[in-house]
């Protein structure tokens, strides 16, 4: 993705901006790499090679919690939203909209 993750002049956002847009982009492409692996575990016949897919895929669904972690302690109320929703039991949609709507 290179540079295209700024949709303002590069240069005239603050540096924890471009840190936050780096962080985003990096979440992206963690999302984007479990993705390849689940479609590949899929497909593949071969036991070994499948569990090593799935090995690797481990360390992506890692990598993508500690991008989202770093980003829901940079922006808080991303993280009070996100809680109404994460890790609970019920009606996604609806728990969003409670959350959201509860948000400061």
């Amino acid at each position: 993705m290179g540079f295209e993750q700024y949709h303002e002049p590069a240069d005239e956002l603050p540096s924890e901006t471009r840190t936050f847009a780096r962080m985003i982009v990096s979440l992206s492409e963690e999302a984007e790499a479990i993705n390849w692996y689940e479609q590949r575990i899929a497909v593949e016949k071969d036991k070994s090679a499948r569990a090593i897919m799935q090995d690797a895929q481990k360390e992506e669904f890692k990598h993508f919690a500690m991008d989202l972690e770093w980003l829901l302690r940079a922006k808080p109320l991303w993280r009070e939203i996100a809680q109404g929703v994460l890790f609970t039991k019920g009606d996604i949609t609806k728990l969003g909209d409670q959350s959201e709507e509860a948000a400061d």
